[in-house]
């Protein structure tokens, strides 16, 4: 199977030839392409049963690495667990017009801070008037800035609970099919992230004021674990995952992908390895930048307090279950993963580092 790092690998020094990289964006490329490779050194696996030993590589844990959000994504989940409740939960969709995109790229630190502000606050002043809600939701929010095709498309989806806390501790349920609605949804956030713009000094086309921005909102969750499945797909997904790769060929990359704007249908797409990599590379976070956050009910300052008395008044009895490290590799790769390729009785247990990577 060809990976994004046997692409990077093969390619990588053809096309740092024509494109220049930040030290952000060099440090990921330089971790993809490193990952479970010996330059980032090795620890011994033993057998034990019969003793047999094994080399493994080391990972990049770059979290824009395909190899090594799995991992990452199970540990997040299971902490998410906790604050379930026992209600209907809204997926919502906010998009940008592409004639901001240039705006985005060039100022990401600030122009997707603002991007989250904008979305938060369109929310939670909705959900706090009674006309639609009269209440505070929880809201889990993340940033994707990739479409299908590998190209820059800046959009953030939205978890918000079906219903929220009222300011007297009591609470109260949205509609079971209806969360807000979308043009209300629309035209209050474009005109709180232009503001926003325009407050930071970010240039912009006052035509946008007047464009119809496309807010939209998926069908609601039938129960709270279907939650969990849809966190799962997306809070720690990158541009492109290694199985959406088909093959590479004469310098050139197959990938397969969506195609949103003709009815969802499956399609190929073949570009050029170096216009891979660079289309992979627009995707590069601002070093500790925060993609997934946390509104309302959610939000850290007395979370636990407020999630405890929305248990309470929802009713909620999900069990939390701490599973080990062992667990979570099981559920990823199989019971029987690390069981010895050598006898077939013994399990492989990680020993202390075999070499360390020089500098």
């Amino acid at each position: 199977m060809i990976e994004v790092q046997d692409i990077f690998i093969q390619f990588g020094a053809d096309f740092l030839k024509s494109h220049t990289l930040s030290p952000v964006q060099a440090k990921a490329f330089r971790a993809i392409q490193n990952c479970r490779t010996s330059a980032l050194g090795a620890h011994m696996d033993t057998c034990d049963e019969c003793g047999f030993e094994k080399i493994s590589y080391n990972s990049c844990r770059n979290r824009h690495c395909p190899k090594c959000q799995t991992f990452t994504k199970e540990q997040w989940i299971e902490k998410q667990n906790q604050y379930l409740l026992n209600t209907g939960y809204f997926h919502v969709v906010f998009t940008l017009p592409e004639e901001l995109n240039a705006v985005m790229l060039r100022n990401q630190n600030t122009a997707y801070g603002l991007f989250f502000k904008a979305v938060s606050e369109t929310l939670l002043e909705l959900c706090a008037d009674k006309k639609y809600l009269g209440a505070k939701p929880g809201i889990t929010t993340v940033l994707h800035t990739w479409g299908q095709n590998l190209m820059y498309h800046p959009h953030i989806h939205c978890i918000a609970t079906g219903g929220g806390l009222t300011t007297d501790g009591k609470w109260q349920s949205s509609r079971k099919k209806f969360f807000l609605p979308v043009k209300v949804l629309s035209g209050k956030f474009r005109g709180k992230l232009l503001f926003l713009l325009k407050q930071a000094g970010l240039p912009f086309d006052s035509a946008l004021y007047h464009k119809e921005w496309v807010v939209y909102c998926k069908p609601p969750f039938e129960n709270a674990s279907k939650v969990i499945e849809y966190l799962g797909r997306y809070t720690h997904r990158v541009a492109i995952s290694n199985h959406r790769i088909l093959g590479s060929k004469d310098g050139k990359v197959t990938f397969a992908w969506r195609d949103y704007r003709d009815g969802n249908k499956k399609k190929t797409m073949t570009v050029t390895a170096v216009e891979f990599i660079r289309r992979f590379m627009l995707h590069i976070l601002p070093s500790g930048f925060r993609k997934i956050r946390h509104y309302g009910i959610l939000a850290a300052r007395d979370k636990s307090k407020r999630i405890s008395l929305c248990k309470k008044i929802t009713r909620t009895k999900f069990k939390i279950s701490s599973k080990t490290t062992l667990e979570k590799l099981q559920k990823m790769l199989g019971a029987n993963f690390d069981l010895c390729p050598c006898c077939g009785i013994g399990h492989m247990a990680r020993g202390s580092p075999s070499y360390k990577k020089t500098a």
